[in-house]
This record gives structure tokens, sequence and C-alpha cells, in this order.
């Protein structure tokens, strides 16, 4: 019987990998990167090596064998385990039933930008929706490249999630920068505020 495992976002993405075939870490770390996982994921190689480590001992994968090329150390390949599978199940059901409650910085400069000089809040509001414009453009050839080379979309649904999501605030800056120009939002620390 396998120990409980807490499965990390990583280790998701690493289980999730080895259902398509077993695998190595070096060969999951370039189809993560392959495959953009890195843009929803945080995949660096040591982190990588050390999810293996847990869900080895977590009893999520096997090892099925190694192998060397040339000078290269012995690479060791995984396959998930039936309790590796069932793990993985069970938190990407609660993943994608739970509404996380991350407490990300946005939201709360947003609501205090009104406390800095409208230029300057005006001024960095348009340079964010300058960097979202970029990250859908990016997003686009990405998704692009996936549909030319027929990746099935269930492997680029994050990109597509983060597309919309991304696309949704570029039009809110664009609003709310709108609003702030023509003031129709009231700025400054002087503003009456009612109860």
């Amino acid at each position: 019987m396998a120990s409980e495992c807490k499965l990390t976002p990583l280790a998701v993405a690493v289980l999730a990998l080895l259902l398509e075939r077993p695998m190595h870490p070096y060969e999951v770390y370039q189809l993560l990167m392959q495959r953009s996982m890195d843009s929803f994921v945080k995949v660096r190689p040591g982190s990588l090596y050390h999810t293996f480590e847990r869900l080895l001992k977590g009893g999520t994968v096997r090892a099925v064998g190694t192998e060397r090329e040339g000078n290269r150390p012995e690479r060791t390949t995984y396959e998930i385990t039936s309790e590796g599978r069932e793990a993985m199940e069970r938190k990407v059901r609660e993943m994608l039933a739970e509404s996380d409650h991350e407490y990300p910085n946005f939201p709360l400069a947003v609501g205090e930008a009104h406390n800095i000089p409208r230029e300057t809040a005006v001024m960095l509001l348009s340079e964010r929706l300058e960097r979202k414009r970029a990250e859908v453009a990016v997003l686009d050839t990405k998704i692009t490249s996936a549909e030319e080379r027929e990746i099935p979309k269930r492997y680029w649904l994050a990109a597509d999630f983060c597309r919309a999501m991304t696309t949704a605030e570029i039009g809110w800056l664009k609003s709310l920068i709108a609003d702030i120009e023509t003031g129709d939002i009231p700025w400054g620390q002087n503003v009456t505020k009612t109860s």
C-alpha cells in the first residue's frame, strides 16, 4: 500500500505525462518545456528530480528500468502506478472543483491605486495593458503551433484558459484606464468616501 503523497501542481503534471508512457525525468522536463507547461507550473530541474523522489517514495510511480547513452549518467525510467493514477485523478477533481483563494498582488494594488497620482496610475496600468497584450500574442503563437502540429486540444486547454482570462483582463484594463482618464472614477485621497 502506497503512503499518502501530497501532490503539488508539478507532481500532477509529471503523473499526467507518465500516463502517456513511461519516461525518465529529463524526458519529462523536455516535454513539459515543449508543451509550455512552465507557463502554468513552476518547473525547475532540481524540483522536478525532488518530485520524482517524493512520488517514488509515496508509491505513485515506480522505476521500470535504466539506460545509459555514451558517457552520460544512467537515467531511470518511471511509470505511474495504479495508486498514482488514483491520486492524480483525485487531485485533478479537487483542483477543478475548488475555488482557490490565492492572494495575488494586483487586486490589492488596483484597489489602492487611488493613493498615487492619476497620471502615474494611468501610466502603470497602460504598461500592464501592453504586457498583457504581449502575453496574448505569445499564447496565440503557442496555440497556433499546437493546432498546426495537430496536438489534441486537451493538451493545451490551460493555454486556451490563460488566453481567455488575459483577454478579459485586457478589456477591463482598457475600460479602467478610460474611466480614470475621463474622471468617471474620482481620484486621490481627498475624495469623500460614502459609508
